[in-house]
């Protein structure tokens, strides 16, 4: 891929501060598009704005109202920022649930609205929606995760067939459990609901199911996102793309 294949497209990529998020503003600079990093990190959305010549967008995607009116001009769209909790269904707090379906689901989908107007003017559009391979498979203790994953990959495939004509796709791509903070900060909640130590998550829950015995790296989640925002991927749209080192091939 051109490092200039990008150039003159506007990127927004929700939750990049940190992680997979900034890792795709990264790739997407590189590329030569001008990235619009949002996140309810402030300080860090701004520190990786700057490196990256973006801008900053300071939200809470839980606050779902304020999109209600929003419109967006951007041309590509990264449905990246997510929370995790891990507990028993008869434990899962409803607020927790609630919450989840708000920043993964109600926010990406109010998100995709405000801006399919200005992408279907243009007759250009990515959506790249970070989903998971639970938006695939489902594991015990993650009902609210599992959940939401599994509704924004029938938001994407849905908005990939109304936006076919006008030049827009959407797709997702499903990482298995990836080096961040986030999957890091569940490791004491998973050695709690089974029953081990927290230095045997790593192998015993996170890899158990995956054939390439190491965690995914945000880098290669990236790489993946930035070809599905490009020109080259045009004819690739309603899909999704495991990376989960063979754990969806069982």
């Amino acid at each position: 891929m051109s490092t200039a294949e990008l150039a003159g497209r506007r990127a927004l990529i929700t939750g990049a501060a940190s992680g997979i998020g900034q890792a795709c503003a990264r790739a997407l600079a590189e590329r030569g598009a001008h990235v619009v990093v949002a996140d309810i990190d402030e300080v860090g959305a701004k520190q990786v704005a700057a490196d990256l010549d973006g801008e900053a967008w300071h939200v809470d995607l839980c606050d779902t109202e304020q999109f209600d009116g929003l419109r967006l001009d951007v041309d590509i769209l990264i449905n990246n920022a997510g929370i995790q909790s891990v507990a028993p269904i008869e434990e899962m707090a409803p607020d927790t649930f609630r919450r989840m379906q708000r920043v993964m689901v109600e926010a990406p989908f109010l998100l995709i609205r405000a801006a399919l107007p200005r992408m279907y003017g243009r007759g250009f559009g990515r959506i790249v929606n970070v989903s998971s391979i639970h938006g695939l498979r489902a594991s015990a203790y993650k009902s609210s995760y599992v959940t939401a994953k599994h509704a924004l990959e029938g938001l994407s495939k849905t908005v990939a067939l109304e936006g076919a004509s006008r030049g827009v796709t959407s797709n997702c791509v499903n990482p298995g459990y990836v080096e961040t903070a986030l999957v890091a900060r569940q490791i004491s909640d998973q050695a709690r609901v089974h029953g081990m130590d927290a230095g045997e998550v790593v192998e015993k829950v996170m890899l158990t199911e995956s054939a390439v015995k190491r965690l995914v790296r945000p880098s290669e989640v990236a790489e993946l996102v930035a070809w599905l925002a490009s020109d080259t991927a045009a004819m690739v749209t309603g899909s999704s793309y495991p990376m989960d080192g063979g754990w969806s091939a069982r």
